[in-house]
């Protein structure tokens, strides 16, 4: 599906600023009129107008699945795929099912505004009045009429909602609003007189700023709670909030509208209508979002933040970055005492005006960054892992409260080892005055976010200038109640009942690109989210001197507790000079990125789910297919014996009159002739089209293997050595063995496991031996070139070891268990064991078969 954003609206600044980077759902205040916005994850696009607040109404909320990430919302009971051909009109119920949520939720708060008015008129004319008449007119000008014109909207579009019919029209209920946006215009204008007037009359009478500081507002129907508390001031802001919401939603319903629908022209006018009244509001309008004025007198605004890596004196830290309109501010959080109010510290600032990005071949080497080792980063996922099933164990067994804190306290120590220490993609800032900070991201997609939105930001007619102590002061005070992103982006702080996300196999194909003005070489790379990061898994190929690449490609890619798929369009560049020295690698431009939820309803069908992504004007074409890990693992034997794939190994090296299969050698010979130093070989994942096509020629032991194998991208040739070792109707270390491979690994002492593991090698039939150790001198010599191709040991024993020791079923306690009930509890157990072994000094067949009892000199 096409990212949901609100492309085509004016630009505004404080528009702009508010809601590109602000959450779209209701804001719920606390106590102090403190905002607690849910805000969706880094780098996400935002379906503005579906309000997020925890009290909306079950039936007409549009929520999405992932908790609040809000890119593809789950569609109401009945609903069907969000968006495939021909079902505009079922997005467009879930578009308007979003917004009559969120106008209950706003009546209610209009309401709750006007509540106290009757009274405070009632008692102005009395001898002891709380309020007069006029500061009663100021403070709630044009409120009853705003109220009204809501109720009689939300009262007539509610029953065409809830009794659906593709032809209902309701095009004349949004002109209607529209041409009422008057009555915003005189309350925009009267809106920051109306907050001074509420400030001084609170200090001036205690009554009222009761009053102001608590008013009930009214929960939606079915929801747990009766009302919730909200300041004055909150709700004073919201009609301001509300005119947005209402064009942003326009801008979509007109999107899923079909143009010969009687409802398109009237959606047409009434957008038409709500623009030209944005454009003509006062960009100074919001003065609870001052920090303090910038040098020109302006207002100064929160645009973006968010949790990054710094490099600082040679370590990582975790540092929240605020990106004001004028202004980078890097934060951490000072540590306070139990109850006491949070606040940030600055560590430095770079006015706007004086950050350049120092292009990658002048920046200077920066302080060497050490890679934390592979094996220790899937350690952490893996102990991750093991705490989220105790944490459902504890839970299903009604386990203690305090058991269930202890392990989410522990999950959450590793998941912010892991945020730390993961992400290895340089970003790179410089003053102009000559110090330079480098933030480490987890994808390239975060960097062109963070770029993007500094370098909008210097378009503008930008001044230096320098803070003095108390500016700082007061900005970095700001910081804590502006922020957006209000925890460490680890999945322990999620709500219980959020989605897990996806475990399994997404299949995507990208089809092909539209959109570019001029020919270029063109390639795309694909993310998904993992552990709470987003990490690169596959790369077409590139697409030679084009403006259509039509690459239709397709991609495996494993997905462990995934909800979103980013899909980033570049150009390649071969241009050697332009190296980057943080890293080392040549730097590609990025033409256009975008993200889609990976929604379980639609994506874990059997069928092929269809959906164009736009960004920057570039639209891709791609499809995506799930299969769930009870499906990928399990291993199947051929009905065709005669091809290789699905065939038991000592069948196939029987018929060749060979010790290795051929297919292992050529496919062995042709990485290390010409992938050896490919980045990610063997992690990367190959065209599947390709890998299919080989499968078809080495099954068929078709003459022309040779010739196609030399043409073959890399990673395909890669891909089909590892599928077939995965399509063994039994692992190469054989099902028989398996528990004592299990067993083997876990002794402690290495003298018995040294002697355990070379006997079990032993014990293994000749051709299944022989193949492992060849396999074993190949991974060796790949990790060789750690330093070029970035695949240690440890990484290439994260992609073998299941495959070669996965079994196709297990004997428990005298039944068999499926393959996935074991998966979570062995996966590092079986990467260990391959780990070992890559780890151990050269094995040889002839010495392991002569030796009774195996002991190395090193142990």
């Amino acid at each position: 599906m096409e990212p949901l954003s609100h492309r085509g609206l004016p630009r505004l600044s404080w528009i702009d600023t508010l809601y590109s980077n602000f959450s779209y759902g209701a804001d719920d205040y606390d106590g102090e009129g403190n905002e607690e916005q849910k805000v969706p994850p880094e780098g996400s696009e935002t379906m503005p107008y579906i309000d997020e607040s925890p009290t909306m109404s079950p039936q007409l909320s549009a929520r999405s699945q992932g908790g609040g990430d809000g890119i593809s919302p789950t569609p109401p009971e009945g609903l069907g795929p969000v968006v495939e051909a021909g079902k505009g009109l079922e997005m467009r119920k879930l578009v308007l099912s979003g917004f009559l949520a969120s106008e209950e939720i706003y009546i209610n708060q209009l309401e709750a505004l006007l509540l106290p008015m009757k009274p405070l008129k009632a008692t102005a004319t009395t001898s002891q009045p709380v309020l007069t008449i006029q500061q009663i007119e100021t403070i709630f000008y044009k409120i009853q009429d705003i109220y009204e014109i809501h109720k009689e909207f939300y009262d007539n579009l509610c029953p065409k909602v809830q009794q659906w019919d593709s032809q209902v029209t309701l095009g004349h209920l949004f002109q209607k609003l529209a041409s009422q946006l008057g009555v915003y215009k005189a309350f925009v204008d009267n809106y920051k007189i109306a907050l001074e007037t509420a400030e001084k009359c609170s200090q001036s009478n205690n009554q009222f700023q009761k009053i102001s500081e608590e008013l009930k507002v009214k929960a939606p129907k079915d929801s747990k709670d009766s009302h919730t508390s909200i300041t004055m001031e909150a709700l004073l802001y919201k009609p301001i909030d509300r005119v947005t919401r209402s064009t942003l939603v326009l801008h979509d319903l007109l999107k899923h509208t079909p143009v010969d629908h009687p409802d398109y022209p009237l959606l047409q006018d009434a957008l038409r209508i709500s623009q030209n009244f944005l454009s003509s509001i006062n960009e100074d309008i919001d003065p609870r979002r001052t920090a303090v004025t910038t040098p020109k007198g302006e207002t100064r605004q929160l645009v973006k933040d968010g949790f990054l890596v710094e490099m600082a004196e040679s370590s990582r830290k975790l540092r929240h970055v605020f990106l004001f309109t004028d202004v980078l501010l890097c934060a951490k959080l000072k540590k306070t005492s139990v109850g006491k109010h949070q606040q940030y510290d600055c560590k430095w600032y770079i006015p706007l005006a004086d950050l350049v990005f120092p292009s990658p071949e002048e920046s200077e080497p920066s302080p060497q960054v050490h890679p934390f080792p592979d094996h220790e980063l899937e350690d952490m996922k893996m102990k991750i892992s093991a705490l989220k099933s105790e944490i459902q164990k504890e839970r299903a067994g009604k386990g203690q409260s305090r058991a269930i804190e202890r392990l989410k306290k522990k999950m959450f120590e590793n998941e912010f080892l892991l945020l730390l220490n993961s992400p290895t993609i340089p970003f790179r800032i410089h003053n102009r005055n000559g110090k330079s900070y480098l933030f480490l991201l987890s994808s390239d997609y975060e960097r062109s976010e963070w770029r993007e939105a500094i370098q909008k930001l210097q378009k503008k007619d930008l001044q230096a200038f320098v803070l003095s102590s108390v500016e700082l002061q007061v900005l970095t005070g700001s910081c804590f109640k502006l922020r957006t992103v209000h925890n460490i982006p680890v999945t322990s702080n999620k709500d219980d009942d959020e989605a897990p996300g996806l475990y399994g196999f997404l299949h995507v194909i990208v089809h092909s690109a539209k959109g570019f003005k001029q020919s270029a070489n063109l390639y795309c790379t694909l993310e998904v989210d993992s552990f709470g990061y987003f990490v690169s898994k596959a790369k077409t190929r590139v697409f030679r001197d084009t403006t259509e690449p039509q690459w239709n490609e397709e991609f495996e890619i494993e997905l462990e507790g995934s909800q979103s798929l980013r899909i980033l369009c570049y150009e390649k560049c071969y241009d050697k000079t332009k190296v980057n020295k943080d890293n080392n690698e040549i730097v590609d431009k990025i033409m256009g990125k975008g993200q889609i939820q990976l929604d379980p309803q639609t994506v874990q069908t059997k069928n092929w789910h269809m959906d164009v992504i736009e960004m920057n004007g570039i639209k891709v074409e791609f499809s995506m297919k799930f299969t769930s890990r009870d499906m990928s693992l399990k291993r199947t034997p051929s009905k065709k014996q005669t091809g290789v794939f699905g065939v038991k190994i000592s069948v196939v090296t029987k018929r060749e009159r060979s010790k290795v299969p051929y297919i292992v050698r050529q496919c062995v010979e042709e990485v290390e002739k010409r992938g050896i130093e490919e980045i990610g070989i063997y992690r990367i994942s190959g065209v599947a089209t390709d890998i299919q096509a080989l499968k078809a020629v080495f099954d068929a032991n078709n003459k022309d293997v040779l010739v196609m194998l030399s043409d073959m991208d890399i990673n395909a040739i890669a891909g089909t050595l590892k599928l077939y070792f995965r399509e063994l109707p039994e692992p190469l270390l054989t099902d028989r063995l398996y528990p004592a491979f299990m067993e083997g690994i876990a002794l402690s002492d290495p003298a018995a496991k040294e002697n355990c593991m070379m006997h079990l090698l032993r014990t293994l039939p000749d051709p299944n031996l022989i193949t492992f150790l060849f396999l074993l001198e190949h991974l060796k010599r790949v990790a060789e070139k750690e330093p070029i191709n970035k695949m240690s040991l440890h990484n290439l024993a994260t992609v073998f070891g299941p495959t070669l020791l996965r079994p196709s079923e297990v004997e428990s306690k005298g039944h068999l268990t499926s393959a996935s009930d074991i998966w979570s509890h062995d996966v590092m157990a079986q990467v260990q064991v391959l780990l070992y072994y890559l780890q151990h000094p050269p094995i040889s067949f002839a010495e392991l078969k002569r030796n009774t009892l195996y002991f190395s000199t090193d142990v």
